[in-house]
C-alpha cells in the first residue's frame, strides 16, 4: 500500500504519528512523508520516505506562525490557504507520481485534506489533539474579539476560496476545509472515555490512546514524594519557576524541572530540587506523583499514562481545552495563579487527596485499553482493499 502523509512544522503534531508510521513502514506499506527539513531525520528514522515542504513560499514554516494557528482563526484561515497554494504544484505533481492508495494529513495540514478533495482520493485525518466538532468545540474558548476579527476578515476569505477552486480544489466554503464531519475518517490520539463529548462522533472516529515513546533514561528516586514541572519549550516566566523553587524545596518532595532552556541562572538550589534544560519525560513521570503542567495534549496525555495527576496550567487555548477536561474526570487541579501560596495549596491537595490519583489512574487504564497503533494500522490497512472513492 502506497500512503502520502502531510504534517504541519510542530513537534506536538509531528512526534505522535512516529509509532503508527513505523508500524506501517515495519508491515511493508511505503509512506511517503511531506513534511520540513527539521524533521527529516525522524521521519527516516522510521522508515517513511521524506519530501521536503521547505522553500515553497510557506508561511507557517517559521515557529511563531504555527504556533499562532493554534490560537487566532482567521489567521489559521489565511496560512491554509497560502499554505495549499504555495505547495499546489509540488503537490499535484507528486500525487500523480506516486498514486497513492490513501492520504493522511494533520488536521491542520488542510492541504492534505484538500488534495485528496482533488485528487479523489479517500482521506484519513490524524488528529494530534481533541477531536473538536459543534459539541467538543464548546471547550475551546475563542473570544469574542477573535469572532468580529474572522467576520472582518471573510471577504479576504471567500477571495481566497475563490483561488482554490480556480486551481481545482473543489471547495464550497470555509466548512469544508477546516470542519471535520462524521463522515471523515480520522484518527485521534486519546481515549473515549478523555475525548470530550466522545458520544457525538461517528464510528469513523478511532480513538487509538496516545503514541508513547520509549523509556531511555532512568532518574532515582530520592523522596517519598516527586514533583515534576514541565512548561513546555515557551513560557520561560522566571517568577513561577522561582515560586516553585522556593515553597517545594521546604516540602520534602523531590522535584524535577525541566525547563526548556538553559537553567544556569538559577543557583544555589536546594539539594532536593533538579533543574535540566530538558529531561526524558516518560522516565520523570515513570516516578512522579504530581505534574505542573502547561496542559499540551501530548504532555498532559503521558502524564496520565503513568496515573500522575496534574496542576493545570494552560497558556492557549488549545491547552485550557485539555486542562477543562481534566478537570471535569478529576484528574486535575487547575493552579490559580503563579503565587507561591496557590501553588503550595494546589501541589499539597493534588498529592495528598487521592481521588486526584485514582482518576488519573482511569484515564491510564482507558489509554492502555485503546485499540492503539494495531487498530489505527488496520483501520488505515483497510482503504488498500477500496478503490479511490474521495473522502467518505
Amino acid at each position: 500500500m502506497k500512503i502520502v502523509w502531510f504534517c504541519i512544522p510542530a513537534y506536538g503534531h509531528t512526534n505522535p504519528t512516529l509509532g503508527l508510521v513505523k508500524a506501517l513502514t515495519e508491515r511493508g506499506h511505503i509512506i511517503y512523508y511531506f513534511s520540513f527539513e527539521m524533521f527529516r531525520e525522524k521521519i527516516e528514522s522510521v522508515g517513511a520516505q521524506f519530501f521536503p515542504c521547505d522553500g515553497y513560499n510557506f508561511e507557517m514554516e517559521g515557529k511563531e506562525n504555527a504556533d499562532r494557528v493554534g490560537k487566532d482563526q482567521a489567521f489559521a484561515v489565511q496560512m491554509l490557504v497560502s499554505s495549499t497554494l504555495a505547495l499546489d504544484e509540488m503537490v499535484t505533481e507528486k500525487v500523480a507520481e506516486l498514486k497513492p492508495d490513501v492520504i493522511v494529513s494533520d488536521s491542520v495540514a488542510y492541504w492534505g485534506k484538500l488534495a485528496a478533495m482533488k485528487h479523489g482520493l479517500p482521506y484519513v485525518c490524524s488528529t494530534t489533539t481533541f477531536a473538536f466538532n459543534r459539541y467538543s468545540a464548546k471547550y475551546m474558548k475563542h473570544g469574542a474579539g477573535e469572532t468580529l476579527k474572522m467576520l472582518f476578515s471573510m471577504p479576504k476569505v471567500n477571495k481566497q476560496i475563490k483561488r482554490l477552486r480556480e486551481k481545482g480544489y473543489p471547495v464550497k466554503g470555509l466548512l469544508d476545509i477546516v470542519q471535520n464531519d462524521n463522515e471523515t475518517n480520522t484518527i485521534v490520539y486519546t481515549s473515549k472515555y478523555f475525548q470530550p463529548c466522545a458520544e457525538s462522533f461517528s464510528d469513523r472516529y478511532h480513538f487509538i490512546g496516545p503514541s508513547m515513546r520509549p523509556i531511555t533514561e532512568t532518574y532515582e528516586k530520592t523522596a517519598e514524594k516527586t514533583v515534576f514541572i514541565s512548561m513546555g519549550t515557551i513560557n520561560q516566566n522566571r517568577e513561577f519557576y522561582r515560586n516553585c523553587i522556593e515553597v517545594l524545596a521546604k516540602t520534602g518532595y523531590q522535584v524535577i524541572i525541566s525547563m526548556g532552556t538553559n537553567p544556569d541562572h538559577f543557583d544555589d538550589l536546594p539539594e532536593q530540587v533538579q533543574i535540566h534544560e530538558s529531561v526524558d519525560q516518560m522516565a520523570v513521570l515513570s516516578i512522579a506523583d504530581a505534574f505542573i503542567t502547561h496542559c499540551g495534549m501530548n504532555s498532559a496525555s503521558e502524564g496520565l499514562y503513568y496515573g500522575v495527576p496534574l496542576i493545570l496550567f494552560p497558556q492557549t487555548p488549545e491547552q485550557d481545552a485539555v486542562a477543562k477536561r481534566a478537570e471535569e474526570v478529576g484528574a486535575g487541579l487547575r493552579l490559580p495563579s503563579i503565587g507561591k501560596e496557590d501553588v503550595l495549596k494546589t501541589v499539597t491537595r493534588v498529592i495528598e487527596e487521592q481521588s486526584f490519583t485514582d482518576a488519573a489512574k482511569k484515564v491510564s487504564d482507558s489509554f492502555k485499553q485503546s485499540g492503539g497503533i494495531k487498530e489505527a494500522v488496520a483501520f488505515i490497512e483497510s482503504f488498500g482493499t477500496q478503490e479511490g472513492k474521495g473522502q467518505g
